[in-house]
């Protein structure tokens, strides 16, 4: 693929790419550009390089060599299924690719499964398929790439922002407005390397959140909150809540569950509903995951219909 630079000017290269490209990590990024599938304007790239106005960047993703996780016959819950691609309802617990501490037991062994190993190959052995990817507690709808040619069209409906992406929260207290956008620069946080953290600009990435509080619980001061994504960065929706003084009801990382008047056994995020065009023929898909059962004590408060 090619692409062109238009702005963010005196960037290092390797960072510029990954500000656009939500499904390749920078060290994804600098691996490619140390086997040679990045070039900038035709020449070899280096990861340092810094992108001018202008610019063309030529990114090649290599044919997937054997994916080292193995085959695993895990149980899914498919909400679609084509050619082309699935879209699945995830499970709260289950880790999306391995990684240190998790070998085995991933989305992606059980995919891999499921699909015959008939999976896009651009996010390398260890991410076969995936797209974009929830935490490992928080569950409801993914879509997965079957083919390369899907897998562009889907990633750049993500970093276009076409996709609709719908999830619901549950969290301590209640934002001071009913609703409103939370529009922040989310960075790794500058001393527990395991958080995420808003930041103040140039660092980070943009984020955007628009939320809706759609019940609060008085019994134990809580709150069923709608939150609309229109950037996909790492732990957003938990970091921008946590920004409002609302943390997420179970959240291990943004607060202390063990201090929280709710206690439904879990972290509080579904992604209830997602939608994209198809890649083949570009219809729209609108798919929705249904509601765990850990959040009825909220929607039994409502007097409406969910938005």
């Amino acid at each position: 693929m090619e692409v062109r630079v238009e702005s963010d000017a005196g960037t290092r290269l390797d960072a510029w790419l990954a500000s656009r490209f939500d499904d390749l990590s920078r060290s994804r990024i600098q691996e490619l550009i140390r086997g040679q599938h990045i070039r900038r304007n035709e020449q070899p790239a280096k990861p340092r390089d810094a992108v001018a106005i202008g610019d063309t960047i030529q990114v090649e993703i290599p044919e997937a060599i054997p994916a080292e996780a193995a085959p695993q016959d895990i149980p899914l819950d498919i909400l679609h299924e084509d050619d082309s691609l699935l879209v699945l309802d995830k499970a709260p617990g289950m880790v999306v690719h391995p990684a240190a501490g998790n070998p085995d037991g991933t989305l992606v062994n059980a995919l891999l499964h499921h699909c015959r190993g008939r999976l896009s190959g651009i996010g390398g052995v260890e991410r076969p398929g995936i797209v974009h990817r929830l935490d490992k507690d928080t569950s409801g709808c993914m879509v997965v790439a079957k083919t390369d040619a899907a897998h562009h069209s889907l990633v750049e409906q993500f970093a276009g922002r076409t996709t609709s992406k719908r999830y619901l929260a549950v969290v301590q207290g209640r934002p001071a407005e009913k609703q409103g956008t939370v529009f922040t620069h989310i960075g790794r946080h500058p001393v527990h390397r395991m958080k995420m953290a808003v930041v103040n600009p140039p660092g980070g990435k943009a984020s955007i959140t628009d939320y809706q509080v759609l019940v609060h619980d008085p019994g134990n001061d809580s709150s069923l909150v709608g939150c609309d994504l229109h950037t996909g960065r790492t732990h957003q929706i938990r970091v921008h809540m946590h920004h409002l003084g609302c943390p997420l009801i179970g959240d291990p990382i943004y607060a202390k569950p063990a201090r929280q008047k709710a206690q439904p056994g879990r972290l509080m995020l579904h992604a209830h509903r997602l939608g994209f065009d198809h890649p083949d023929d570009g219809r729209r898909l609108d798919f929705e995951a249904p509601i765990p059962p850990e959040f009825t004590p909220w929607l039994q408060l409502l007097d409406h219909p969910l938005p």
